[in-house]
């Protein structure tokens, strides 16, 4: 039984109330709240266990190393990835996507070499892509998307060329929900032996993850999307390719011999691991992922699912709203395919500018994104400036929901 209001008390900050109003808080695609049991497990470790990892022969060193490492076997695990080898702590999705950019680019690609992304990326996966293509002369390509916000198979295998090198694409969009078919685009792509990166943000905090049936090449995501703490991400790689691509940063933990003539490199993972990293927060991602794990994310899922299609089915109640991508679930006893839409949704409202139905939302208690969400050219592909997006998480409820809606008829009156 998914028992929301004991997973709710695990959220304290649920708890409090803004302008006088209860916190309903609607932007876990931006970032989630944390539960007690991550903030707890990383306190502790800094009165308990703090010292720097890999390199004291001291206790506390070593335990720290100890808890540093099951966390990357935890991660591990969590995505169904081969070996630990494989997993690389980053600061983030971000750092993550600029990684690979910056490595692969360097070592496999050449003046005229294409990298093809979507037209709903974010722009972590466009703007790496871009810097690299002036520094060296490449093309970024871009796929475009159906008026509803989808992804097809066909136009993807379109624009793959010779000069196609590498396909980096968005598991689910920030701003639309929509669930690209990745499994399928990478058996595309890989029938031409070009590899594909997973930009896995928005995907690894709402449904099960395994990147070697997906077989993809390279999955990044974020702690902090996932009710882990901020400023930790995880970049899997496969280990024949992050064996072949150069560090992406130079420094301490990450050689194996420093002269003045020459450097030899760690092995895998720490060859990309430059500096001393975040290992209170790698702790705190373990945590998360257990607490993800102990709700169930099948549990997870089916709850945030029902949510976004009631969402979206009171929207639709609301004169002149508009909603961006796919329109409607079917029910849940439907015999239709699944539903490749996951716990966003992005909507404008007549004439009302976004920023101001957010901003008026917010002095209702209710906390909602508006802009461009980091994806201008989707913006331009939808025809607008920007939408309000509300997203959901493990501990939302119906009533959330029935205060949102409640509170954009509210803001409607006024104008």
């Amino acid at each position: 039984m998914y028992d929301i209001q004991k997973i709710r008390t695990d959220f304290p900050i649920l708890q409090r109330e803004v302008y006088g109003r209860p916190l309903v808080y609607l932007d876990n695609a931006a970032t989630t709240q944390k539960p007690l049991c991550v903030l707890d497990a990383m306190r502790d470790e800094y009165l308990n266990v703090n010292a720097n990892v890999h390199r004291g022969v001291h206790y506390l060193s070593q335990q720290a190393t100890d808890l540093h490492e099951a966390a990357r076997e935890r991660v591990r695990q969590f995505i169904h990835a081969r070996k630990t080898e494989e997993i690389v702590f980053t600061r983030g999705t971000t750092e993550a996507i600029n990684l690979v950019a910056s490595s692969f680019c360097q070592s496999q690609m050449q003046a005229g070499d294409e990298v093809l992304v979507s037209d709903m990326e974010h722009h972590s996966n466009i703007v790496p892509w871009q810097l690299q293509a002036e520094r060296m002369g490449l093309v970024v390509k871009h796929l475009p998307i159906t008026d509803d916000g989808q992804l097809c198979c066909d136009t993807i295998a379109a624009h793959l060329t010779a000069r196609t090198r590498l396909l980096s694409i968005t598991h689910v969009s920030n701003v639309l929900g929509t669930v690209n078919p990745v499994a399928d685009i990478v058996k595309l792509a890989h029938e031409r032996r070009i590899p594909v990166l997973i930009d896995g943000a928005q995907s690894a905090p709402h449904m099960t993850i395994d990147v070697q049936a997906m077989d993809c090449d390279f999955f990044a995501f974020s702690g902090h999307k996932m009710y882990g703490p901020t400023g930790i991400g995880v970049l899997y790689g496969k280990e024949e390719w992050l064996d072949r691509l150069p560090p992406y940063q130079g420094g301490g933990e990450m050689i194996d011999r420093v002269t003045w003539e020459h450097t030899t490199f760690e092995h895998l993972p720490f060859k990309f691991e430059a500096g001393t990293p975040d290992y209170v927060a790698t702790h705190g991602l373990a945590t998360a992922i257990d607490y993800v794990q102990s709700v169930g994310l099948d549990n997870i899922k089916a709850h945030e699912q029902e949510l976004t299609r009631y969402c979206m089915e009171q929207l639709q109640t609301i004169p002149d709203i508009h909603i961006y991508g796919c329109q409607l679930a079917p029910s849940a006893s439907s015999t239709e395919e699944p539903w490749a839409h996951d716990a966003v949704v992005s909507f404008n409202v007549g004439d009302i500018h976004h920023l101001d139905l957010g901003t008026l939302l917010d002095r209702l208690g209710i906390a909602v994104r508006t802009g461009h969400h980091c994806a201008q050219p989707l913006m331009r592909r939808l025809g607008v400036q920007g939408t309000v997006r509300a997203s959901f998480a493990l501990y939302n409820t119906k009533e959330e929901v029935d205060a949102l809606v409640d509170g954009i008829r509210r803001v409607s009156r006024m104008f």
